[in-house]
């Protein structure tokens, strides 16, 4: 690509995200426009705050990325950005519903998200730098996964040890660490492809790699189960060992690693199932959930009976009532929407989700870097099964975990690890597909074999 066309392309790109972040704005201020009507004959007070906060971010951040990641994705931060907005107006419309103050925490979030964005873009002009401390950063996300079990600063809220407490303010960790172990496991996978590729045993009718191939397999699967045992949570351990099992198989195309992965999972599973209650509720409240009488039965019934009264088109928004769903800030924020926007209000936020995926994906593909490969799929793959393991859950179509829609539920951690996550992935959309393509630099493996 020559020098000129390059620049027309990332001007191009720039222009398409600049008009797609202006639409989104407009889609979230009309939101919490209605929102405030419902509440009141006016508009609500404070929508030129947060119109003016929110078209700041969107502006701020789409300057900066033009000129430090120019021919970036145009796609990225304004799907980031309409998610995280139309979760900002249904939180605001659960503060008035239950008489809570979550909205304007959650928007010192965002800003903090959005400058955590930023930052990543800044010091981290090329992403292969993190191929290079891929140990260190290994073992500061394994330190940070096992950081609730602490005494002192580790939080078990609604069963699940996955808070610390520090200076003030909760956080979770394990947010962080799974951006950490996806780097990682990007890194090992690019050096080691080959290894892991070649099959030289025979185990009944397939042919699998040597023994010592499927080590980190195992130590994948201890890891998850370890999550899974000592802070009871369901959602993360399946995030972690679907993320590693799925990296395996683009990397290697052998069928054999997701045979074997899926094994040990499901041995894991029935071995916690027999041991722990929780996992037992869980799976009981899924199997029976009208019949069922275990503890979190009751918060899944009004998920549905939200969502069945919402109907095709929802009752309206600031129409409904979500007060009467458990938890619905975070867990089943995506049952309040489906109750005031209905099943096309839902399919809308559910086809944004797709879109960021599909685009993660795309990037993935165009990536001529195997790290740079792996890593875009690892992170995108990442943000897709932990949107289908809530969304899932809350519908009832595998059994519920205490993940959060990202973008949208409440909280900070999740907010600031995604918005690194989409930093990560602009960084390597700009650097392989974007207006100042670097030369291509092999891969340590194929260097190796010529070697």
């Amino acid at each position: 690509m020559s020098a000129s066309h390059a620049k027309l392309e990332a001007r191009r790109r720039a222009n398409t995200e600049l008009g797609l972040l202006v639409l989104a704005l407009i889609v979230c201020l009309v939101a919490y426009a209605l929102v405030g009507l419902a509440r009141e004959p006016r508009l609500p007070a404070g929508m030129a705050v947060y119109g003016g906060i929110l078209a700041g971010i969107a502006l701020g951040t789409h300057l900066f990325t033009r000129r430090v990641a120019p021919g970036a994705d145009p796609l990225l931060f304004p799907l980031a950005f309409i998610l995280n907005g139309l979760g900002l107006v249904m939180i605001r419309r659960i503060d008035y519903a239950q008489g809570s103050e979550l909205a304007p925490a959650q928007t010192v979030w965002t800003i903090v998200g959005v400058t955590l964005l930023i930052l990543t873009l800044l010091f981290m002009r090329d992403y292969e730098l993190l191929d290079r401390y891929r140990y260190l950063i290994g073992i500061a996300a394994i330190v940070l996964l096992l950081m609730p079990l602490l005494p002192l600063v580790g939080q078990n809220i609604n069963g699940a040890r996955l808070w610390i407490r520090f200076a003030g303010f909760q956080i979770q960790p394990g947010e962080f660490a799974k951006l950490g172990l996806a780097i990682f496991f990007a890194s090992y996978l690019a050096e080691n492809r080959q290894l892991l590729t070649v099959a030289t045993n025979r185990v009944g009718p397939l042919m699998v790699p040597p023994a010592r191939a499927f080590g980190p397999v195992l130590a994948v699967w201890g890891l998850s189960l370890a999550v899974l045992v000592f802070e009871t949570d369901l959602g993360l351990s399946l995030l972690l060992f679907g993320l590693f099992i799925s990296m395996m198989y683009v990397a290697t195309s052998r069928v054999a690693y997701v045979i074997g992965g899926i094994g040990l999972f499901s041995l894991g599973s029935y071995v916690a199932f027999l041991l722990f209650a929780h996992v037992q509720d869980r799976i009981d409240i899924w199997l029976d959930l009208w019949n069922s009488d275990a503890v979190g039965a009751g918060q899944l019934q009004q998920s549905l009976f939200a969502l069945g009264t919402g109907g095709v088109a929802g009752v309206g928004l600031g129409q409904g009532h979500p007060d009467l769903i458990p938890i619905v800030s975070t867990d089943f924020i995506f049952s309040a929407f489906g109750e005031e926007s209905g099943l096309l209000g839902t399919t809308a936020l559910l086809l944004c989700f797709v879109l960021f995926i599909g685009r993660g994906y795309r990037i993935a593909l165009l990536c001529e870097q195997e790290f740079g490969q792996l890593l875009a799929l690892g992170l995108v793959t990442l943000y897709a099964l932990q949107v289908f393991i809530i969304v899932g859950g809350v519908t009832r179509l595998i059994p519920l975990t205490g993940l959060t829609l990202p973008f949208v539920s409440y909280g900070g951690s999740s907010l600031l690890a995604n918005y690194v996550l989409v930093a990560l992935l602009i960084r390597v959309s700009a650097g392989e597909v974007g207006a100042r393509p670097a030369p291509l630099r092999r891969s340590r493996s194929s260097q190796k074999a010529e070697g």
